[in-house]
């Protein structure tokens, strides 16, 4: 006998198909797997938010007693001021790709060592993030000089992520000539985005003149870019802005309580 029973519920094709409906997502294309809506927002702002942090503690001398110094007078400067930095770095690794999977369709060798060496620099500026905060807590529990001494005493001191030092530096240079070797980027921008290198790196670093001049060319590199890509046919009309804007706030805010509860 064949079972007549209908079968109950919704079939998940169908809720596929509502849910790409409500939330299209574009095919990968020439961004890479990132898309050009999150690579193009992310060459956007991550620039943006470290040179903003960057301009924040400008004022205080760039080395760690004198960071430390600052954050005990003026704390809500300088966590905004880290934070900015941080999560623009953080930021920046899908701009990275989008960088790299476009000089990778040209030249697959400068695509893949410039990327591969600048995301493993990004990795290490956000270990010397959280070492930045652990430094801060302490000058909230311990006092500036109390902290200056712990950090004076760890300084120096071997971690896994001091052996990626060298891409902090060379991943934008690599990137950066294989951007001009492919022409995706001109030589004004590609050497802008070389100086990136420049960028002082490692713990409890502060602003120096060669920071802002790094940053504003890590800004003439990427953001045109990313208003390029964001700029770009077909665009999604406003129904689903909303509902991927009204998603990625919940997402976003829901992940803020949960890490703030541990």
């Amino acid at each position: 006998m064949t079972n007549r029973t209908a079968p109950t519920g919704t079939p998940a094709t169908t809720i596929d198909a509502r849910l790409r409906a409500l939330l299209p997502v574009e095919p990968m294309g020439a961004a890479g797997f990132t898309g050009r809506w999150v690579g193009g927002t992310a060459m956007v702002l991550g620039p943006v938010l470290m040179l903003a942090g960057a301009l924040l503690r400008v004022r205080f001398h760039f080395f760690y007693p004198d960071q430390l110094a600052a954050y005990e007078r003026h704390p809500t400067l300088m966590a905004t001021a880290y934070g900015l930095f941080a999560a623009g770095s953080v930021l920046l690794w899908p701009a990275v790709a989008v960088l790299a999977t476009r000089i990778g369709s040209r030249s697959p060798g400068w695509g893949l060592w410039g990327g591969v060496l600048a995301v493993l620099g990004l990795f290490a500026r956000t270990f010397h993030a959280g070492v930045d905060h652990l430094a801060f807590q302490l000058v909230r529990s311990r006092g500036a000089d109390a902290a200056t001494e712990a950090v004076t005493a760890g300084y120096g001191a071997f971690h896994v992520f001091a052996a990626l030092n060298l891409a902090v530096l060379a991943g934008w240079v690599v990137l950066a000539l294989g951007a001009w070797r492919t022409r995706v980027l001109g030589p004004v921008r590609a050497v802008a985005l070389g100086l990136t290198a420049a960028l002082p790196l490692g713990v409890l670093k502060g602003t120096t003149p060669m920071s802002l001049v790094a940053l504003a060319g890590l800004c003439v590199a990427l953001v045109p870019s990313g208003l390029g890509l964001l700029r770009e046919a077909p665009r999604p009309g406003p129904a689903v802005v909303l509902r991927w804007a009204g998603l990625t706030a919940v997402t976003i805010v829901s992940m803020v309580l949960i890490g703030q509860a541990g």
